[in-house]
């Protein structure tokens, strides 16, 4: 379990609070009072006061308990992958000194990109959201798998910079903020098309390389090429010429396809462009080339890719899939280390809990970069990076892990989120509960629904809350929903249907809404309802004043995967309500 934990300061927003870490330096850092962040909240919360009359739902906890699917024996000395659980993807990781800083897509879901600090490479606290004021971004009608890409952070002169993608919205940002906690500026817009941007920084200098269209009509699906380009960062604007260095991949010839997620980082004279080749699924690589110029000729490796699991046995036991989108990073020790994505499906390509960062050493060998030598198996248990050990985290983050949140601060936790950004606020947390009043309904595109989730994190999961809710005209409902977009979803809850109070169970599979089963209850008192998954399955239990049992037990719940789903995201689990 692990005890929930606020500051009082930096609150950009009360839709979120900050968490604290353990190193008495980064808390040195967060001392400092964001007043216009402040400001925001307090006219957040004046705007809320005509959101938060009408009809309410109590929910008096959260808990959550995963355990892996996988059995792996960590040894002394040992960590465990993935160190990110759950709906993490595209990881970028920076250096300063001895602290590590990591952030995560976080796509339509608010607050969002997900920043985090470790010492040692393995155990991550996050310690904000960059994403955290309704005003930084505007997300309205974005689906939950467009708007915020791959973002990719880092340092220079004392202030870190974030480089981002608004998919459908106004496309290629940059932010900043003096301290990774946070508070991070409004977006500067950059004028060039395509997704994934990162900054190279050289002495003074700053150059932006990210995926954009080749040079010449496509001549495939998903044909795309890597660009660089200057960045004056003083005035936040592109400067110079946009010069091509990769077109297609590491051979055109064999239509590679969705290279992206490029960085680009100097080693012994040698300028490395990494990136990412063959889509997010599957078929996911990383691949390498080198150039004595920065603005190239880039020659790729010949030992290429330099991680991938797309050559593997589908039918091996436990595996790990779809891994690339890897950044790399330096100790201060002078070892090399990436981070990257990739999944654990619990059948075939079928995964529910989305996209997960993994950390493995780096191998430098005859002047390139090797992650994983070809036909390894990512492992779940890796030797220690030669760092100062650092204790696992009041809230971890790998393994086995289990949670309460009672609701019982002025705000919550940061590692809540909902669906787009809220245009008032539909929630309060009053002596130990957490309050929803109505907003849109699931599945309204166009709004913002009264929901807050937290990640499944593990295939095998039980997920539970204590419920107080009367609903008052058929359909007004409230419980717990289990998102993947707004169309592939379920509602597990209280209902009204033909003047009953009923404990329902509703499911969307990307076509109409339809009720699985429901059961009357006698509604005197809270009800705990509990979603047990378990791989493609779930379980539906409810107990209360009136009686306690199992709604369904043994749902298919595959429609929750992204393999039926579609997105990149993961399913989000937790508090939702709707009355008419």
């Amino acid at each position: 379990m692990w005890e929930r934990y606020h500051i009082p300061d930096l609150v950009a927003n009360p839709f979120i609070g900050k968490g604290r870490p353990k190193q008495e330096r980064v808390m040195r850092m967060k001392a400092k009072v964001c007043l216009r962040g402040l400001a925001a909240s307090a006219a957040l919360l004046l705007a809320a006061g005509q959101a938060l009359a009408g009809p309410e739902a109590r929910f008096s906890s959260f808990a959550y308990d995963g355990r892996t699917q996988e059995r792996v024996t960590v040894q002394p000395g040992q960590y465990r992958n993935p160190i990110l659980s759950g709906y993490y993807p595209d990881p970028s990781v920076v250096r300063v000194g001895s602290d590590y800083y990591l952030v995560n897509s976080s796509f339509a879901h608010f607050p969002g990109l997900p920043v985090w600090h470790s010492t040692d490479l393995v155990n991550w606290t996050q310690i904000g959201n960059a994403i955290d004021r309704p005003g930084q971004l505007d997300l309205s009608g974005r689906a939950v798998s467009e708007a915020v890409f791959a973002p990719d952070i880092s340092v220079h002169d004392g202030t870190f910079y974030i480089v981002n993608t608004c998919v459908q919205c106004r496309g290629n940002f940059v932010i900043t903020a003096r301290n990774p906690a946070g508070p991070w500026s409004d977006p500067i817009w950059l004028p060039f098309e395509g997704i994934d941007p990162s900054i190279y920084w050289e002495g003074d200098k700053a150059y932006i390389v990210n995926n954009r269209a080749p040079d010449e009509t496509p001549r495939y699906d998903g044909h795309r090429a890597i660009w660089i380009q200057e960045y004056d960062w003083r005035a936040g604007k592109m400067v110079g010429p946009s010069t091509q260095l990769v077109n297609g991949g590491v051979d055109i010839r064999q239509k590679p396809v969705w290279i992206e997620g490029p960085h680009i980082l100097k080693k012994d004279g040698w300028y490395y462009l990494t990136a990412a080749e063959g889509g997010t699924s599957v078929n996911h690589s990383q691949v390498v080339f080198r150039s004595r110029k920065l603005r190239g000729p880039y020659v790729p490796f010949a030992g290429n890719p330099i991680l991938t699991q797309r050559d593997l046995d589908p039918a091996r036991a436990d595996p790990v899939t779809s891994a690339g989108h890897a950044e790399l990073v330096q100790t201060q020790n002078g070892d090399w280390w990436a981070t990257f994505l990739a999944v654990r499906p619990y059948a075939d390509d079928f995964y529910n809990i989305g996209r997960e960062t993994f950390l493995l050493p780096v191998e430098w060998k005859d002047g390139w970069p090797i992650i994983l030598p070809a036909g390894r198996n990512v492992p779940f248990a890796q030797r220690m990076p030669a760092l100062p050990p650092e204790e696992r985290p009041a809230l971890p983050t790998s393994g086995d892990f289990a949670y309460v949140d009672g609701f019982d601060g002025d705000r919550l936790a940061m590692q809540w989120v909902g669906i787009r950004t809220p245009k008032t606020l539909f929630h309060r947390l009053d002596k130990g509960d957490l309050v929803l009043t109505t907003a849109a309904a699931l599945g309204d595109q166009s709004g913002t629904p009264a929901f807050l989730g937290r990640r499944q994190q593990h295939h095998v999961a039980t997920m539970r809350t204590s419920l107080s809710f009367k609903p008052e005209q058929d359909g007004d409902r409230a419980g717990l929903a289990a998102l993947q977009s707004d169309q592939s979803y379920l509602f597990f809850g209280l209902t009204r249907l033909g003047g009953q109070d009923v404990v329902a169970l509703y499911t969307r599979a990307k076509g109409e809404e339809r009720l699985i089963t429901s059961a009357p209850v006698d509604n005197r008192g809270p009800m705990t309802l509990t979603l047990r998954a378990d791989g493609g399955r779930m379980a539906f239990d409810y107990a209360g004043a009136g009686g306690m049992g199992t709604l369904v037990s043994d749902l298919d719940a595959r429609f929750l995967s992204t393999h039926e789903a579609g997105g990149f995201v993961g399913t989000v689990v937790g508090p939702y309500v709707w009355t008419h």
